[in-house]
Parts: C-alpha cells; structure tokens; sequence
C-alpha cells in the first residue's frame, strides 16, 4: 500500500519527502498513519530498485531533494494497478489508494476489472465484526447500542460503494423484491476488512 501510494503520487509530480508524506497521511487517515520510520525505508527501497530517483531541490537548500519516479516505477505503479493483490481489493484502506490512483490506468477495461473485483467482493457472503458461533450477526440482532451502530455504518457505507460501483461499471442494480423483509441479503453485513 505504501509503495503504491508512493508511486502514485510520484507520478503527478515531484515531491520532497516531507511533502509525500503529507500527501499520504491524508489519503490514509487516521487508521494507518505514515511514520518516517515506515516511509523513509520504502523510499529507500524503491530507490534501489530503480523505480524513483532522488534530484537535488537547490531552491529548498542544501540536504533537501525532491522525488520523482523513474520510467521503471511508472511502469510498476501501473502494473500494481492492474492486478492488485487480493488484500488490495478486501480491506477497504488498502482498496481506497488503489482507487486513488486508478484513473492512470489508461485502458478504461483494465479500470473496470478492478472495480468488478471490488464489487464482487462485496456482493460474496456477507461478514460481520461480530459472530454467533460462524453466523455473522445482522445489526439487528445486536443489543449492545454500539456495536449495532458499528453494523449499520458499515451497512450504508457498503451500500453506498455498491451503487457507486455499480453506476461506474454502468451496470443496473439487483431487483429487489419488496415483499421480502431484508431483501437486500448483503445489507446487514460489513465486509470484512
């Protein structure tokens, strides 16, 4: 996730350390804050690789340097892209930098593949934060206030990314059937993460 988001916001421009940092903090959030000591070594790793180059920053004074990526990191970066690993595409965090950078994918099909993945993992059998025995709980069978606000957060924010899915990948949304009671068989469930 971290080389990914280094990569990806490399190739919109150049950007001192410090700056990336920011950047990816903010993509993350709270959840998976960026430590020096987590990005400094990925930058280092990359380096070495060949996939971003260092450049002097003159302007910014002596010790400072800009990053940008090489041809072969630009090349990676796709790559990663285009076939993110299964954790990439099931645990929402990681999902959300792919998405972040997807759209330098040039090839709208290759696009729609990972959305697809996305999709079908969330319409796959629904998972919960909470089980009894292997039965994930619906939010309504949960007593505790907070935890049953977990489940119907989660509820809506999956519904939520369904349809928005949906409508990119330009396909019409399942039918329902009203009479049913919870006709929506995914809607008591988060995926799991």
């Amino acid at each position: 996730m971290l080389e990914l988001a280094i990569l990806g916001f490399l190739a919109e421009g150049p950007l001192p350390g410090h700056e990336l940092r920011r950047r990816i903090s903010q993509l993350t959030g709270y959840t998976r804050p960026v430590s020096d000591g987590s990005l400094y070594p990925a930058i280092n790793r990359l380096t070495r690789a060949g996939l971003i180059e260092r450049r002097a920053d003159p302007a910014a004074g002596a010790a400072r340097y800009v990053l940008s990526p090489t041809a072969a990191g630009r090349a990676e970066m796709l790559q990663r892209l285009r076939k993110p690993a299964d954790h990439e595409i099931t645990d929402s965090t990681r999902f959300y930098v792919v998405l972040a950078f997807l759209s330098h994918l040039p090839d709208l099909a290759e696009r729609h593949a990972v959305l697809r993945r996305r999709l079908e993992f969330l319409e796959e059998e629904p998972a919960s934060f909470f089980y009894d025995n292997e039965r994930p709980l619906r939010a309504e069978e949960v007593a505790d206030p907070y935890r049953r606000g977990m489940l119907l957060t989660a509820r809506a924010t999956s519904r939520a990314e369904r349809t928005w899915l949906r409508e990119t990948l330009g396909e019409e949304p399942p039918v329902f059937d009203p009479a049913c009671t919870d006709s929506d068989p995914h809607a008591p469930a988060v995926p799991a993460s």
